[in-house]
């Protein structure tokens, strides 16, 4: 008829009156139409799908958000339609829908409002956007009042903005660039790497610059570590070290079923809007290709990998354990590094008989070294697996724990792998799981647990603690959560802390991106139960973000430390 219509999108709970404050009556006010997603996006069909997406699809409503976007951006029927898109605050997998329905909105001309909705009631702000919205359609219309041609349907512009295919060249000729996800850990990965011939260049954690690099060219509802990693990746192309010809960005990475499955999909997109359109992404878990291309391991490096994250796990341990209580200030980084350097010799080597004496030998080092044996208090540190060790992440929480007078006690990277292997023997046998990662994941925690061995026998009966094995934890944590909850850190967050509780470590840290569901539920979701069971436990929960106040995160450790002083 010539009016105007809004398609109103959105996670179907924004369409509940309790919700959206009234959105639908205050657009329809403006004598609009109001059309809901759901009754518009089977149109999608008409005119071929969605077609390709450069976002994982992998959520229901997230789908069908996508179809209906597709309608109002290509149906001819739909050339008066406009679409209004509403979140929630902070939603992070908002954040990942609302660029791609944005993208499939304004590559044909159409405006993609967001309108986000939290507890606040004043629809004022709402009004103006939709005044806005209104007004640059009309004024649209009237430029092109005399068009009738209809919406093209045409996909090339889309083709052209998908990642490229990779180019037939070898891996081994061009640089790798990798993000630190823990300096303890990352450095043996390196020299591993190297050693089999790959040009493989860990970046250094980098400091607030990088941060706020990577939130010029992601969502800043779009995960934390995100904005870490792609700002560090960034950075290190500007620097003029790296030739974007032969320079591949290694995502090392799971890849969960939260947000953080489109890590590769907003690095590829970020690297392409920063101008670095020919530097290749390479992921372990390729997620589907989208954006990157699957980084096979040889076989011997990851060998010589594991005993790197072994030695990591083991020198963390040991360094956390002694620095706060060291009797000469900078004795126990001094042999730290000296056994950095030997722990490198053997990771090239790969000597497994090397592995058990290195490993023997540091624990005997460190027993020896001087210390004052004054007490202090313990803080664990739990959480999302790259804040919870990258010092620029978590902005150097450690340094931060020992310079208040206390001990940092962080939890062995193996949990990790560990935890993810045990997820697939749990899917297989709970849920509906496959039986081949069942295999894998027996193979796999069975393989680390035989590794750790060495480790196991020279911490028992030293100051340095003792390692708990997955299953133990899991039994655990179940005591308190379902180990279904395999999103992002999942139930491991529970069985980390309930080990460091009862180990003694009767203060906690718990570490997430802002707006990080999975660990919130897992990890915040679990502590008064915790401080129930577990009577005067102290525990903190910390979120970090780019827009983080350093002063209040401070001060919330401080009256931490304050009361485990106390």
């Amino acid at each position: 008829t010539g009016g105007i219509g809004i398609v109103l999108a959105g996670h179907p709970y924004h369409l509940d009156p309790e919700v959206h404050h009234g959105i639908p009556e205050l657009i329809s006010g403006y004598e609009v139409a109001v059309l809901t997603e759901d009754s518009v996006c089977h149109r999608a069909d008409d005119v071929g799908g969605v077609g390709e997406l450069y976002v994982v699809d992998q959520w229901a409503y997230h789908s069908r958000l996508y179809r209906a976007a597709t309608a109002t951006a290509i149906h001819p029927e739909f050339k008066n339609i406009q679409m209004v898109q509403l979140n929630s605050f902070g939603c992070g997998l908002d954040a990942i829908s609302a660029d791609q329905t944005a993208a499939i909105l304004e590559r044909r001309g159409k405006l993609h409002t967001l309108i986000k909705i939290d507890e606040g009631k004043n629809n004022g702000a709402v009004r103006i956007r939709i005044r806005s919205l209104l007004a640059s359609v009309r004024m649209k219309g009237e430029r092109k009042k005399d068009e009738t041609a209809p919406a093209s349907d045409d996909r090339s512009e889309d083709t052209a903005r998908l990642p490229k295919a990779a180019r037939r060249v070898q891996t081994k000729a061009r640089t790798i660039l990798c993000p630190p996800l823990s300096p303890h850990h990352f450095q043996f990965l390196e020299t591993a790497m190297r050693h089999a011939g790959f040009d493989f260049r860990v970046l250094p954690e980098g400091n607030r610059s990088a941060v706020e690099l990577g939130l010029q060219y992601v969502n800043n509802d779009a995960c934390y570590p995100a904005m870490v990693v792609i700002g560090q990746f960034i950075q290190a192309l500007r620097s003029g070290d790296y030739d974007p010809d032969t320079t591949d960005c290694l995502y090392a990475q799971t890849g969960g079923a939260c947000r953080a499955s489109n890590y590769v999909p907003l690095l590829r997109r970020a690297l392409d809007a920063a101008g670095f359109e020919d530097v290749r992404v390479l992921a372990v878990n390729a997620q589907g290709n989208v954006g990157a291309e699957r980084f096979s391991i040889p076989a011997p490096v990851v060998w010589r990998s594991v005993i790197g994250m072994l030695y990591g796990d083991a020198l963390m341990r040991l360094l956390y354990r002694t620095r706060p209580y060291e009797a000469a200030p900078g004795s126990a980084d001094a042999l730290y590094g000296e056994w950095v350097r030997r722990c490198k010799e053997n990771v090239t080597r790969g000597s497994w008989r090397a592995f058990k004496r290195d490993v023997a030998g540091m624990v005997r080092d460190f027993s020896d070294l001087a210390i004052d044996p004054s007490p202090k208090p313990r803080v664990g540190i739990v959480g999302e697996i790259l804040v919870k060790y990258h010092a620029n992440a978590n902005e150097r929480l450690v340094d931060v724990i020992e310079a208040e007078g206390g001990e940092a006690v962080v939890p062995d990277l193996a949990n990790f792998m560990l935890y993810c292997f045990h997820d697939s023997i749990y899917c297989h046998n709970r849920l509906s799981g496959g039986l081949l990662p069942c295999i894998v994941g027996h193979a796999g925690i069975e393989a680390i647990e035989y590794m750790r061995r060495p480790m196991l026998d020279a911490l028992r009966g030293t100051r340095f603690g003792e390692i708990h094995g997955i299953h133990r934890m899991a039994d655990s944590a179940e005591t308190m959560v379902s180990c279904a909850n395999q999103a992002g850190e999942g139930w491991l967050l529970a069985g980390e802390m309930m080990t460091l509780i009862e180990g003694g470590v009767r203060n906690v840290i718990c570490v997430q991106p802002f707006a990080c569901l999975p660990n919130h539920i897992t990890g915040k979701g679990v502590m008064k139960e915790l401080k129930r069971r577990y009577k005067g436990v102290n525990i903190l929960a910390l979120d970090y973000d780019a827009s983080v106040s350093n002063v209040n995160q401070l001060n919330r450790i401080k009256l931490l430390m304050a009361t485990a002083k106390a």
